[in-house]
Order: C-alpha cells, then structure tokens, then sequence
C-alpha cells in the first residue's frame, strides 16, 4: 500500500489554489468550483482541495511536507509574503518544523526530519 492523494476542505477554492501553487505545489486538475488536485515537487504524492459549505470544527486537519531545505524554503516563502504562526525550529521528536495555516484554517507543517522521519530512536 501506499499514500496516493490527501484532499482537504475549502470553502473556496480560487483563493485556495493560489495559496497552495505559492507554496510550490503544481496544480494539475482545475475543476472550479467543486475541486482541485495538485502535484508535490517532489515525490508521487498528490495534494487536493473539495469545496465545502462548512468547515471542520475543532482543531482539524494538520498536513505534514517535508522539505529538505526547510530554512532556506521558509526564508523564500517570507519574501513572497506568506505568513508563518511559528518559524523553523527544533522539535524534541528530532524534527526541525514550521508551521502556519492556510485560507481555509488547515494547519500545515514544512519540516525535516532525515532519518528520523522513520527511524527515530524510539522506534519499535
């Protein structure tokens, strides 16, 4: 098995799409109003939007991008103007994280974490 797409909600997706294209993804299917699918840089991975007339309650979804470069790629990311809830520090389960939300409230996270990504010492 393996993770083909994550999909999360937007409450409208023409403000959405740019978001997500800043950040880097390429927007691959353009089925406005209702969806929209993205390519990761790097990797298989797709990304995608679905419009909802209401979001989540609660804390809702958190979306974990990994970026090797996490320092020089979140300096970028200022420059252009995105707004960041927490810059790039270290975590104490050995992941280097920045975190900030987008139009819709989704947290994301762009962090690195090497080897332990899958392979911290505290693996079973």
């Amino acid at each position: 098995m393996n993770l083909n797409q994550i999909t999360v909600p937007s409450l409208d997706l023409t403000q959405s799409i740019p978001f997500y294209e800043k950040l880097g993804l390429k927007l691959i299917v353009k089925a406005l109003p209702h969806y929209a699918r993205f390519e990761c840089p790097d990797g298989d991975t797709t990304f995608s939007l679905h419009q909802v007339e209401y979001l989540p309650k609660g804390e809702g979804i958190w979306i974990y991008f990994e970026c090797p470069d996490l320092d020089e790629y979140v300096t970028t990311l200022l420059q252009q103007g995105v707004l960041f809830d927490e810059l790039p520090n270290n975590k104490s389960w050995l992941w280097r994280e920045a975190r900030l939300k987008d139009v819709d409230g989704n947290q994301l996270i762009l962090y690195f974490a090497g080897d332990n990504r899958k392979n911290p010492p505290w693996r079973i």
